[in-house]
């Protein structure tokens, strides 16, 4: 297959890239500065780029574009910037597979915080949104996508916390395990609805290829854990101890909003669809 990768210098793009690549796909990564060979100058607000041309002669488009919601504190600016990098990135490609005389699969990031948080509530892709900034965020970015359902097919990739050892959510999970100081976080009975990126980048493939999977799909692993027992499995596998907790009040000191959306409250979330 011709696939197209927006977002594909982060995290998942490179893992997804490195999968696919090897299997005999043509990969083809749409990026603002293009250094080497398969990198495509990419100006989404540019509707008459090559970009688009390139992206009109794909079989799948991935679109993984977008500022990460972690690392600042969500001030009114921050949010605008956040939103602004995915509506911005999600309308432009959704706007070239309608134009496409052969409209290419469309498989749309997006993330659980599309549903909220809750203690005690399992989520699936029939759950509605939740009602704080994250949800409305994710409710905004897939309707976005949905654009393109009218030609094409489109699968929404609401991603859970993605685990590996190359970035992503494990390498500042494991920054104070480094120096003895890791644990629970908050009460610690929160769920984290994990998975691995080696198990996200297989998801995201067999999505790719079937043809019976559209709209929301949950990419996460079937079983959530506590964040205790992330702590006390990640402690064991860094030979370290997992005792000191990090209270609430100092989580929603440090990172403000985001503390609640994203870190003490929790979502239990299934993969049904998968």
């Amino acid at each position: 297959m011709r696939i197209v990768l927006a977002g594909g210098s982060g995290f998942l793009g490179t893992a997804l890239n490195a999968a696919l690549t090897p299997q005999g796909h043509t990969v083809l990564v749409l990026t603002r500065h293009p250094r080497r060979a398969g990198q495509v100058e990419w100006n989404p607000s540019d509707r008459t780029g090559d970009w688009n041309r390139v992206v009109q002669a794909s079989d799948v488009v991935v679109n993984l574009a977008g500022e990460s919601i972690a690392g600042q504190r969500w001030s009114a600016t921050r949010r605008q910037t956040l939103r602004e990098s995915r509506l911005n990135a999600t309308d432009a490609l959704a706007n070239a597979i309608a134009s496409a005389t052969r409209p290419p699969v469309f498989l749309s990031g997006s993330g659980i915080g599309f549903y909220g948080t809750s203690r005690d509530q399992r989520f699936t892709e029939a759950s509605p949104a939740g009602h704080d900034f994250l949800a409305g965020l994710c409710e905004e970015w897939e309707a976005c996508a949905m654009r393109a359902s009218t030609v094409t097919r489109v699968v929404l990739l609401r991603t859970g916390v993605v685990l590996g050892t190359n970035g992503g959510a494990l390498s500042e999970l494991s920054r104070p395990f480094r120096f003895f100081a890791g644990g629970p976080i908050g009460s610690g009975d929160q769920a984290v609805s994990w998975i691995h990126v080696d198990d996200w980048t297989g998801m995201v493939e067999w999505a790719m290829r079937t043809g019976a999977v559209s709209g929301p799909m949950n990419l996460t692993a079937p079983n959530p854990v506590t964040n205790r027992e992330l702590a006390t499995t990640l402690g064991r596998a860094m030979h370290r101890p997992a005792v000191l907790p990090a209270p609430a009040f100092a989580v929603r000191l440090a990172v403000g909003e985001m503390a609640d959306a994203a870190i003490l409250n929790g979502q239990h979330v299934l993969p049904e669809k998968a």
